[in-house]
């Protein structure tokens, strides 16, 4: 059963899965924070040689896998031969338990269907409209629109999804968070926002402190979401869960779902 992205609010977000206890951005390490309970599975989207979603990070094959190059360079078939779970290791490399145990890529489609009713946070890494016209075609061939969000790096991205899919909610980009955070900070925001605003944002920035309780405050006043990433310290959770902040995002689903029971926040 399918429901709305925003209702319950998602607590807690697991980064590309599980990735603290399986190979991230594969279906094993979807599965295990699925059965956690976490509320979000975030994760990343390219598109192949021949047009199919692939589930995957990196723009490359080599930090995670027995393969290399460029995800777009290769067909879905050639993907499929490598290895996903090669480079994965929780002891700095004295032993790969996945290494040769059948994890492979897999696409967007599979993971909606390997997880019904689990809501995502799928960030479209390609940059070009193809991924896009892709990406929505899967989501409402999957009945799926009210359990997605649409993130991407790309302004472009962004601005050709919300026009041709009006009904799937999207995060704020870098482009468009900017702008928004001087506006806070010289206290010159809009009173209110024309759409639903996800923020998906660091804390911190450089120098710049972004997550801050005036920030998160005023955010709040315009009716905005604020998720935070990518934190796995249990200290900084609870701070930011205190500051007032919506969501956390992390490598550690199971210490952030303590945290927020701990909290009262998540039942």
């Amino acid at each position: 059963m399918t429901h709305s992205f925003l209702a319950p609010m998602p607590r807690v977000v697991a980064h590309r899965g599980d990735s603290k206890h399986f190979p991230e951005n594969t279906l094993p390490a979807f599965e295990s924070a699925v059965k956690m309970g976490i509320d979000v599975v975030e994760t990343d989207i390219h598109i192949t040689k021949d047009g199919q979603l692939v589930i995957w990070h990196d723009p490359t094959l080599e930090r995670n896998t027995d393969g290399t190059g460029r995800v777009e360079d290769h067909t879905l078939e050639e993907l499929r031969h490598y290895d996903a779970g090669y480079t994965f290791t929780k002891d700095g490399g004295k032993s790969y338990p996945f290494r040769g145990q059948g994890v492979r890529i897999c696409t967007l489609s599979e993971a909606l269907e390997a997880c019904p009713g689990q809501r995502f946070n799928i960030d479209l890494k390609t940059k070009c409209p193809e991924i896009v016209d892709a990406f929505i075609e899967t989501i409402r061939r999957h009945d799926a629109v009210d359990r997605v969000v649409g993130a991407s790096f790309h302004l472009s991205n962004l601005k050709k999804l919300r026009k041709d899919a009006p009904e799937i909610l999207t995060s704020v980009t870098t482009a468009e968070v900017v702008p928004l955070l001087f506006r806070q900070k010289t206290h010159t925001l809009p009173s209110s926002f024309k759409r639903k605003i996800i923020f998906q944002i660091p804390r911190q920035a450089g120098p710049v402190k972004v997550v801050t309780p005036s920030f998160v405050d005023a955010m709040h006043k315009r009716d905005a979401i604020v998720m935070v990433w990518t934190i796995n310290e249990e200290a900084e959770m609870r701070e930011l869960f205190n500051m007032g902040v919506d969501t956390v995002m992390t490598d550690d689903p199971a210490t952030v779902i303590k945290v927020a029971k701990e909290l009262g926040i998540r039942q």
